[in-house]
C-alpha cells in the first residue's frame, strides 16, 4: 500500500468523481491519502472528502502564501479544525513561502507563516511546508517553531514538493521535518533531484503526486491524480535501489506516524 500524502481536491467536484478518484487511486495500491487545503475553499473540500472516507483520508487545512496580507485570519484555521470531527484533521497545511512570483508580499508571507506555526505548536498539529525561492527564510521560521515544538519530535512536519538542494534538506532534516517528493523527481532533467533523494534517510522520507498537479512520466499530459503516485515510487525505489515492496511499505509507515494513522 501507498500513501499519497498531498492531494488538492476541488471544491466543485461531485461526490462521483471523489469517488472515482479515490476508488482509482485504490485499485493502484494507493490506500490512504492526504486531501490538503490551502485557502477557505479547498480547507472546505478537504474535510468533505475525509468526511466521506474517514478510512483512508485525512484532511489538512491552512491558508498559504497567496492571502498574506489579505485581511484573513489565522484564528479562523483554529476554528475551522476544532470544528471538525475528531481526527479527521491531520496537519496544518498548506502553508509557506513563494518568493518567485509575488517577492512583494515576503515580509506578510513571513508573518503569516509565523501564526500558522503558532497555531501548530498550539494544537500539536504537524505543518506542511511550501517552499519556492524563499530556503533561508523557510529554514529561519521553522528553526525557530522547532526550538518551542512540545509535540511528538517526529511529528512536527514535512516539507512537501521537494526541488531543494542537499544542503537545505540537511537542514530539514536536523530541524526534524520529512522531506517528500513529487512527479518532479521523474522529469528528464531532474539529475540533481534525483541525487538528494538518494540520501535521504529510510524513515523520513514521504512521496505524493500534488493533485492535479506536475503528473509525472510516463502519465504526461495527463491531469495528475493519485492512481499515478506508483511512477513517483517506482523510480524512487530504482534510485535508492530498494525493492518496490520495501520502499512502499516504508513510506507508508513514515506516512502513517506523521499524519497519526
Amino acid at each position: 500500500m501507498l500513501t499519497d500524502t498531498h492531494v488538492h481536491f476541488r471544491g466543485a467536484m461531485t461526490p462521483d468523481e471523489i469517488a472515482g478518484l479515490v476508488g482509482r487511486a485504490s485499485a493502484a495500491g494507493v490506500g490512504r491519502l492526504v486531501a490538503v487545503g490551502c485557502e477557505p475553499d479547498a480547507n472546505t473540500a478537504a474535510l468533505r472528502v475525509a468526511a466521506m472516507f474517514p478510512e483512508c483520508v485525512k484532511a489538512a487545512v491552512a491558508y498559504d502564501r497567496s492571502l498574506a496580507g489579505t485581511g484573513v485570519r489565522v484564528e479562523a484555521i483554529r476554528e475551522l479544525i476544532l470544528s471538525a470531527p475528531l481526527g479527521h484533521v491531520a496537519a496544518i497545511g498548506e502553508l509557506g513561502l513563494d518568493f518567485h512570483y509575488t517577492p512583494e508580499t515576503a515580509e506578510a508571507q513571513q508573518a503569516f507563516m509565523a501564526g500558522q506555526l503558532e497555531l501548530a505548536r498550539e494544537l500539536r498539529l504537524p505543518v506542511i511546508v511550501h517552499s519556492r525561492e524563499a530556503d533561508q527564510e523557510t529554514v529561519a521560521l521553522l528553526s525557530a517553531h522547532a526550538r518551542q515544538w512540545g509535540g511528538a519530535p517526529d511529528r512536527i512536519g514535512v516539507l512537501h514538493c521537494f526541488t531543494g538542494t542537499e544542503l537545505l534538506a540537511r537542514q530539514l532534516l536536523d530541524l526534524g521535518f520529512m522531506i517528500s517528493f513529487s512527479g518532479i523527481v521523474t522529469f528528464r532533467n531532474a539529475d540533481p533531484l534525483r541525487e538528494v533523494a538518494r540520501g535521504i534517510p529510510a524513515d523520513r522520507l514521504l512521496i505524493e503526486t500534488d493533485t492535479p498537479y506536475l503528473t509525472p512520466v510516463p502519465h504526461r499530459g495527463k491531469p495528475n491524480e493519485p492512481c499515478y503516485l506508483p511512477a513517483v515510487a517506482e523510480l524512487l525505489a530504482r534510485v535508492r535501489g530498494v525493492e518496490a515492496s520495501e520502499f512502499s511499505r516504508q513510506t507508508t509507515t513514515n506516512a502513517v506516524r506523521l499524519f497519526g494513522w
